[in-house]
């Protein structure tokens, strides 16, 4: 593997794991990679290794969720992975292009 790493495909696994509901900038958004003309939040890679922020489902088991997340990006990264759960989603919430105005 080369030492480029392929953000976009580390996101795309991340939010296909089942328990991760969205990747998460952090709480002042300092989490994310910068990439010609746009950037991808919730993954920082450094020194120290991969940073993935994730949100997770409801219904989540937080470690295995975070174990799976972490076996994942391992195999397309170099270096060690550090899995951060921002939050849990609301299973209340509701989706604002859902919502409609009453008159």
């Amino acid at each position: 593997m080369s030492d480029r790493v392929d953000v976009d495909r580390i996101a795309e696994t991340v939010l296909s794991t089942t328990g991760v509901a969205s990747l998460h900038a952090g709480a002042f958004g300092e989490v994310g990679t910068y990439l010609p003309g746009r950037r991808v939040a919730g993954i920082r890679q450094g020194d120290d290794g991969t940073h993935v922020h994730v949100v997770l489902t409801w219904d989540a088991e937080v470690l295995k969720v975070g174990d799976a997340v972490r076996e994942a990006v391992e195999s397309l990264t170099k270096g060690p992975v550090h899995v951060v759960v921002e939050d849990i989603e609301d299973p209340n919430a509701t989706d604002p292009a859902e919502e409609t105005s009453e008159p």
